[in-house]
């Protein structure tokens, strides 16, 4: 679909439609029209994803599972393979950056593509096309896209197609075509601004549009700004190259020499803490967890383990203590701890989390929301004092 030439600027947005979902039906065509959850499969997990047949249902994403088994109980319940999902994503992005000039991988099944300047050659919207295609040719999966002059509109016009859409919104309408939806549909605005927003008698787009500038900085602080050039349809975000970081580290030169094993077990825990948070922040799951002794003598030695991939603080905090364990020699003084993360992934904290509870999740959630806003250290866990 095209609406009513083009910008300077060109982004492409695609989305991966139901990715876990689409991994799971190439693994076993038995899946294909039925409803699909993926999920933690004990009665305290919650929902990772879902087919577009469950959501029929009112199945979402970080659902309790007991809840989404009331709802749809003649489902098909996986537990998920993040392995799998991690191995189609990376050929998707080969795929993808063969073929655009500048490619950002926003998460393990969301790109964006700076197109610009290449409507000289060739139709921008006809070439996404057939990449839609050579996607769904060469890795079997199924893809959404959105064209627009920013990434914003892009992203929205991707969301409103799904599942299988192509939605092309061409410069000079971009407020036009955004004006009709919810508030609701766009990114950044989760349940509490909604609520907010909704109390003030704003629930469309347009409406939002026509809030003073000023009211918003008053209600929402700094966010108040951001919402209304989102909703005037203003978005120069660029995209921002892709690449791949292997590992993330953190390490520890003590200012004595120490055998306090409280002390060493603390400090190894605040650094699962703080890489725990940096996997979330970049929406980022690791494999591999890495720790590091070195002694007073300047014998340095380590020990790795390869994990289910993950991003809690609490599992990378439980598997590098034993890890540690296992390197300590008593009676040593210890002069330096370090903790490397390796083979990362993109994928979001839900799928890292697949048995926690959804308490345990929104705790995760306050946490992260106070340490984006005030800083890492101003709020920790008891296991790392």
């Amino acid at each position: 679909m095209s609406y009513p030439t083009t910008s300077s600027r060109s982004i492409l947005h695609l989305d991966l439609d139901a990715f876990f979902v689409s991994v799971e039906r190439l693994k076993n065509s038995l899946l294909e029209g039925k409803p699909v959850i993926i999920g933690g499969t004990g009665s305290r997990g919650v929902v990772a994803s879902c087919s577009y047949e469950a959501r029929a249902h009112g199945i979402s994403s970080a659902m309790p599972m007991q809840l989404a088994r009331q709802l749809c109980p003649h489902a098909i319940y996986i537990r998920g393979d993040m392995e799998s999902y991690s191995g189609y994503s990376r050929l998707v992005t080969d795929i993808i950056s063969e073929k655009v000039p500048l490619l950002e991988k926003a998460s393990i099944d969301e790109f964006y593509a700076d197109m610009s300047g290449m409507d000289r050659f060739f139709g921008i919207y006809q070439y996404a096309q057939e990449l839609k295609q050579t996607v769904l040719k060469e890795a079997g999966l199924p893809v959404s896209f959105g064209l627009s002059t920013s990434k914003l509109i892009s992203k929205m016009a991707t969301n409103e197609g799904k599942p299988g859409g192509k939605i092309q919104v061409r410069s000079g309408i971009e407020k036009e075509f955004i004006a009709p939806l919810s508030i609701k549909k766009i990114p950044s605005i989760g349940k509490v601004t909604f609520q907010q927003l909704s109390a003030m008698g704003v629930k469309k787009i347009h409406t939002l549009s026509k809030v003073p500038v000023r009211l918003l900085e008053r209600e929402f602080g700094s966010r108040g700004r951001e919402l209304w050039n989102k909703a005037q349809a203003i978005d120069t975000t660029p995209v921002v190259p892709y690449s791949e970081a292997k590992s993330i580290s953190t390490e520890r030169t003590f200012q004595q020499d120490t055998i306090d094993l409280h002390f060493l077990r603390a400090a190894l825990s605040k650094m699962s803490e703080e890489l725990g948070f940096r996997l979330r922040q970049h929406n980022k799951l690791t494999g591999c967890i890495t720790v590091k002794v070195r002694y007073s003598d300047f014998n340095t030695y380590t020990r790795q383990k390869s994990i289910a991939l993950n991003a809690s603080d609490k599992l990378i905090q439980a598997h590098a203590l034993e890890l540690f364990e296992k390197l300590y020699q008593k009676r040593v003084l210890v002069r330096l701890i370090g903790l490397r993360l390796s083979q990362l992934v993109h994928g979001h904290q839900q799928i890292s989390l697949l048995e926690d509870t959804p308490k345990e999740i929104r705790l995760y959630q306050a946490l992260d929301y106070i340490k984006n806003k005030h800083g890492i250290d101003k709020v920790l866990r008891a296991f790392s004092l």
